[in-house]
């Protein structure tokens, strides 16, 4: 069976599939950004929590779909023009206050050239065992809340944005690149910190209204989209019949293959999250554009249909995956909650 390879997958998908005429991007970049100023407008006006709450949420989820946009851009599969696609895939990354040429970096060439390889795919890496009793307890706290099905967005927050971008030390080669956008969305920042800040006393009258315009409209939206991406990215690689391997077990076709899925999400959800949950045909090639990946999907699933996992995103799938998937026997190549772990541990141990 191991006979497979990426390359066999890869030569499945339709020529068609990697079309990706400049109009087509700018149309949905268009339409993004519209509706994000749309949402920013109508949180600046609202002042009532059942206007307010709903419009957060939304927010959140135009700042994801910007976001994806930018993913795509990063990949060189938006556009056609290197220049295009770095220079919108900056703008789109800024309300989300990403590091683009950190993204770069990590999402591109770790993750997704070794995805559920163990020691180098950082995106929801596991633990084994012996490794979790090892922690601190507060680590162990951590962990224990981050692993939790309200541990999405403190996990993207820490493991992505703040340890592989905000402190990130970049290795020479891409250390200026690096820098140069670190210090665009710093300058962005402050500048939407002032700008809102200015808009918000000039409108309340207060210093308090300066804050609180700031929260409303930069930080809360940006602390739920954290929770938004952080959600897709579990859901993405972390499944009980997802398998992570050792270095020296792992391949092409294992990882990008068998180690993602499909999910299944309403259609108005897809509005904002450019088809990026079909993401076995993303990791196979990540040259396709969003919208050419339900056609490389079934492509994919017709030539290696029983590799291929396909699953409904349901509240109770996501419940029963987070409170079963907390630590990873590399050796047996299974998935335990934390009572389970210790008991099997230690029952390997008397049984040796």
């Amino acid at each position: 069976m191991e006979a497979r390879s990426l390359n066999s997958v890869i030569e499945v998908i339709p020529p068609e599939c990697y079309e990706n005429p400049t109009w087509k991007g700018l149309l949905y970049v268009g339409r993004d950004l519209a509706v994000y100023v749309a949402t920013l407008v109508a949180l600046f006006w609202a002042e009532e929590w059942w206007l307010v709450l709903p419009l957060w949420i939304i927010s959140a989820l135009v700042l994801t779909a910007l976001f994806i946009l930018a993913h795509d851009a990063a990949h060189g599969a938006l556009f056609k023009s290197k220049g295009l696609c770095y220079g919108l895939g900056q703008l789109m990354m800024l309300p989300s206050l990403h590091v683009y040429e950190a993204w770069v970096l990590g999402h591109n060439r770790l993750h997704h050239g070794h995805t559920v390889r163990g020691g180098v795919d950082f995106v929801w890496h596991p633990l084994t065992h012996a490794e979790y009793e090892a922690l601190s307890p507060i680590r162990k706290l951590r962990h224990r809340i981050e692993w939790s099905w309200i541990g999405a967005g403190p996990y993207y927050l820490r493991e992505v944005w703040w340890d592989k971008m905000i402190r990130f030390t970049p290795p020479r080669k891409w250390a200026s690149a690096i820098r140069r956008d670190w210090w665009i969305v710093l300058v962005f920042f402050v500048v939407a910190t002032a700008g809102l800040g200015t808009a918000g006393y000039l409108h309340y009258g207060t210093l308090g209204g300066g804050v609180w315009m700031w929260l409303k409209l930069l930080i809360i939206p940006w602390l739920l989209f954290n929770h938004s991406i952080g959600i897709a990215v579990y859901v993405h690689h972390i499944a009980e019949d997802i398998r992570w391997y050792p270095r020296h077990q792992w391949t092409k076709f294992k990882g990008q293959v068998e180690g993602t899925t499909i999910v299944k999400i309403p259609r108005w959800l897809d509005f904002f999250f450019h088809n990026i949950f079909l993401h076995v045909p993303h990791h196979v090639d990540m040259r396709i554009p969003f919208y050419g990946l339900p056609a490389a999907a079934e492509a994919i699933k017709q030539h290696v249909g029983d590799a291929v996992r396909e699953r409904a995103l349901t509240p109770l799938d996501y419940f029963r995956t987070v409170r079963r998937c907390k630590l990873y026997d590399f050796e047996q190549k299974v998935w335990s909650p934390y009572p389970q772990a210790g008991l099997r541990s230690r029952a390997r141990a008397a049984s040796g």
